[in-house]
């Protein structure tokens, strides 16, 4: 199968995506968030349209197809007319001033990443937290730093009502204890100080008990259960100080939680390397153990690292997101449907414009702490001097580590400011960039070119179900005075 056929139409301020994908023929607007499914005659006049005359323009699809009338020519370069005049295609990028203005805000915190065990029971050869130490001292995070952490969170988070905490590590487990004395610290708190916290863990599953599912049941919001999908897959990394696999030893214990939870609110999270470029087989996999809501992330490692993906590895993996997409319609189709994070977008609605402008807040709005209480951007920059920002009795010290984030949007890369993917990426992960480029605003393109391929992918699923049920995709944009926004800028 070919290469579906791109077109990038790139104004000053407007800009249209053009691809074909499954059999369908795909428009994106990228400032309206419109999203256009047309026969192949409007796809072309639409990517003519920006610099040729209706003259040109009927001339060339004549030519190109014959059997179509010049009047039904005509009749659609004036629905496209039409559709620039609303606002839904070729549309101005009015955000840039909103980018910037929004973090000239003053910081509020909003979340945070407990690292509660600098330490684990397994010894996976890509660990990007180097086996949860993240390259320092194995460490567990005591009660009354967690505590305070909780404190920092509620004393700067101003008006919020909603607060976020997720407990990571190494493998949060191995402080089990700690973990649900915090909560019940902060449930305490919450009536204290109008608060709700919302709560994950993330697990490697080792030591999952009764009493580990029934908390988890009851407390956390969201649970990440850490699986590479087969066993072959999942035993060559993923194993203990002897070397032996943890497959075995996960999945049932998995299963229980998942059946005990209703099987929601939680997700499988895999990690795929170049050893395992056919992933889609890996999720699939795990959706066949009983598991729907699935993850899949690429590999965080040095180049140079044997696990590393590479350049070559791009058509393959292209075609694997493509793939899953088919089979995910397919069994919708079935009434056998499963979810993939990656491919999770809402296209009516959408997260508020600030939000898909600046991105996930790393810096700014959210934070993690090591066992501590030292704070950092996110869990990737844990352990780096220079991303250093502070504590969590002291605060953030190290403004201009902050006031470098404040300044990392959508549209503060060079390389960002023309990408019909900005909105959905917000111009995408910080940690991922310094790691590649050596600054925070430089540009992962290995990463991008994946993120632009799962969202051509989870677009045209959408697509694909709105043409069968005749309901329509909608815009996933907002003007920026929505209720939504406003909150944001709470």
């Amino acid at each position: 199968m070919p290469p579906p056929r791109r077109y990038f139409l790139c104004g000053e301020k407007n800009m249209v995506h053009q691809y074909k994908l499954n059999g369908y023929n795909i428009v994106l607007d990228m400032a309206s968030g419109a999203v256009h499914a047309v026969d192949l005659v409007a796809y072309d006049i639409i990517a003519m349209f920006p610099d040729h005359t209706a003259e040109a323009i009927v001339a060339e699809m004549a030519a190109r197809y014959p059997e179509v009338a010049e009047a039904e020519i005509r009749e659609c370069i004036a629905d496209v007319a039409a559709l620039k005049a609303e606002g839904r295609l070729f549309s101005e990028d009015k955000y840039e001033k909103l980018a910037f203005d929004f973090k000239a805000r003053p910081v509020v915190v909003k979340a945070l990443c407990l690292h509660v065990a600098h330490t684990c029971n397994l010894n996976c050869a890509y660990c990007f937290a180097s086996q949860g130490k993240y390259h320092g001292e194995r460490a567990l995070m005591s009660f009354e730093v967690g505590r305070q952490a909780l404190d920092f969170l509620i004393q700067h988070s101003g008006t919020r009502h909603n607060l976020e905490v997720d407990f990571f590590g190494g493998e949060p487990l191995m402080n089990w204890d700690v973990v649900k004395c915090l909560v019940a610290y902060a449930r305490e708190q919450e009536k204290v100080h109008d608060k709700h916290f919302r709560f994950t863990l993330t697990t490697n599953g080792m030591l999952i008990d009764d009493d580990v599912i029934d908390f988890c049941n009851r407390e956390m919001s969201n649970v990440v259960l850490s699986l590479d999908g087969r066993r072959s897959v999942h035993d060559r990394l993923r194993v203990d100080y002897a070397g032996n696999g943890s497959y075995d030893r996960i999945v049932p214990k998995f299963k229980k939680l998942v059946e005990a939870r209703g099987g929601a609110n939680y997700y499988m999270r895999g990690t795929y390397t170049r050893h395992n470029l056919d992933f889609a087989n890996d999720v699939l996999h795990m959706v066949d153990l009983g598991f729907t809501e699935t993850s899949m992330e690429p590999v965080v490692c040095a180049p140079g690292d044997p696990e590393a993906l590479r350049e070559e590895d791009l058509p393959v993996l292209f075609e694997q997101y493509e793939r899953l997409a088919k089979t995910m319609i397919e069994r919708r189709r079935e009434g056998r449907p499963f979810t993939f994070y990656h491919y999770m977008i809402d296209l009516t609605g959408g997260p508020c414009i600030y939000k898909r402008i600046t991105g996930c807040g790393s810096g700014t709005e959210y934070m993690a702490v090591t066992p501590w209480g030292d704070l950092y951007p996110c869990h990737q920059f844990v352990g780096d001097p220079k991303y250093l920002m502070g504590n969590v009795w002291d605060g953030v010290t190290n403004t201009a580590v902050q006031d470098e984030f404040k300044c990392v949007n959508a549209y503060a890369r060079p390389e960002c400011r023309d990408c019909w993917a900005k909105l959905y990426c917000s111009g995408g992960c910080a940690a991922n960039a310094y790691h590649a480029t050596g600054s925070i605003r430089g540009v992962y393109e290995y990463g991008c070119q994946l993120f632009k391929k799962r969202i051509e992918c989870a677009v045209m699923m959408q697509v694909a179900e709105s043409l069968e049920t005749g309901e329509p995709i909608g815009s996933d944009s907002c003007p920026g005075d929505c209720a939504g926004c406003l909150e944001e800028l709470r």
